[in-house]
């Protein structure tokens, strides 16, 4: 047992300093994220001294179960690869255009709009996806208007982080502890709903007060209008889209696993793109593009962790967790205990941690520990940087649009926003769940 905690420890201690301090690495012209390289070097110790049996992980990972991580894999990336095709359409920077444009000279209005559009586009594709294509706008959108960013960038990165909380493929979190429930798409968002609105809502009236001053500052430009190159590609995307989101609503009615529907939503679409750029033999981009965004640091990060916790769970130490955290209270327990958590190995590897953990709950404390799961999963992500691999990015790009936004700034509104929040979440989720 010992061993295996020891390494788990090292590896985590430093994936936390390779974010802090040492995020990139750069070999030739490529630069390579340090913290998957760190977990993947931890798996391999792992599985090479049988601390993690391979046996074991081999029969988890190609379990015929209705979900197991090969499968959450395939649904995260074929759902990845749909938004991104839709912002390489350009609807992201349309419709953030006509955000700003619509905003007529008002911060507060421009606030609210550009909140209201960064959720409902979570919600719909995915908060990683809202991140990384909202930031720049509004790096550069602030910039051109000489008006404050970090209020703008705030309320981006929380509602991204809180309105994921809605489907359940807003985040692989979502995916992986929901499906490894059985939990299927109707049921969540039955649950879900109330808690994320009211999450929401109670997030957006803090940010508003704490900028309020700021924010009355008049915006001296507006952003030029954005133009579509193909609406005709915009169309044919969020018609995929809205089929996608369709067929994941009835899938465990007609018995088709939400994977496959995903996959096949998403292969649709490029043999469509392909099609398209084979007969008109113009903008290839969109294809290279696309591919050229995925964020495949994650599979290795993912099944990194996943053999770590495989190796914990061999050794009987999920089993001590899950009796330490009992089974008392456990929407407060498991939504807090996750919350924090997540910030102190990323909210990836611990719901993998925490979904070996929650099998012991009986009746009506397994359902209510998973959903508190989630939400800690997903807010806990706007505590600090470390706490999803979405903060990881995130400060990379304030880094790259040199928007000066230290670890104690995050750390600071991060503890004022996301207290508060998760808090009424997880008690919408006590009061409605019952």
């Amino acid at each position: 047992m010992i061993p295996v905690i020891v390494i788990t420890l090292i590896t985590l201690v430093l994936i936390t300093l390779s974010i802090l301090l040492f995020p990139h690495i750069k070999i030739g012209k490529v630069t390579i994220d340090t913290y998957w390289i760190i977990a993947l070097i931890g798996a391999i110790i792992l599985l090479a001294t049988s601390l993690s049996p391979i046996t074991d992980v081999f029969k988890e990972l190609t379990s015929d179960k209705q979900i197991n991580p090969l499968k959450i894999l395939v649904l995260f990336f074929s759902m990845t690869t749909i938004s991104i095709f839709l912002d390489e359409f350009g609807l992201f920077r349309f419709l953030a255009s006509k955000a700003s444009q619509k905003a007529k000279g008002s911060q507060y209005f421009l606030f609210f709009i550009l909140y209201v559009l960064t959720s409902v586009l979570t919600i719909f594709t995915s908060n990683d996806i809202v991140i990384l294509t909202f930031t720049p706008f509004i790096c550069f959108f602030c910039k051109h208007a000489k008006i404050n960013p970090i209020p703008y960038l705030i309320s981006e990165f929380a509602a991204a982080n809180t309105w994921s909380l809605m489907f359940v493929i807003g985040n692989p979190t979502n995916i992986y502890l929901a499906t490894s429930a059985n939990i299927d798409f109707i049921s969540y968002i039955k649950v879900m709903a109330v808690p994320t609105i009211l999450a929401g809502l109670t997030e957006l009236l803090i940010i508003f007060l704490i900028f309020k001053k700021k924010l009355s500052e008049p915006i001296l430009t507006s952003e030029e209008d954005y133009h579509v190159e193909s609406k005709f590609d915009l169309i044919v995307g969020l018609v995929h889209l809205g089929i996608c989101l369709v067929l994941l609503i009835i899938s465990s009615y007609v018995n088709i696993e939400m994977y496959l529907v995903s996959l096949i939503c998403a292969v649709s679409l490029l043999v469509f793109v392909l099609i398209t750029r084979i007969v008109t033999k113009k903008n290839w981009n969109y294809i290279g593009e696309t591919f050229k965004r995925l964020p495949y640091q994650l599979i290795p990060f993912f099944l990194s962790m996943f053999v770590i916790v495989v190796g914990l769970s061999a050794q009987g130490i999920t089993t001590f967790i899950a009796d330490t955290l009992g089974n008392q209270n456990v929407v407060w327990v498991y939504g807090y205990s996750s919350f924090l958590m997540s910030n102190l190995i990323n909210n990836i590897p611990m719901s993998i941690l925490y979904s070996s953990l929650i099998p012991g709950l009986n009746g009506t404390n397994y359902y209510l520990a998973t959903y508190a799961t989630i939400i800690g999963s997903n807010i806990g992500a706007f505590l600090t940087p470390l706490g999803a691999l979405a903060g990881i990015m995130f400060s990379d790009l304030l880094r790259k649009y040199e928007i000066k936004y230290t670890f104690m700034s995050f750390i600071k509104y991060g503890v004022i926003i996301s207290l508060p929040t998760i808090t009424v979440a997880l008690a919408a989720l006590l009061i409605f769940i019952h």
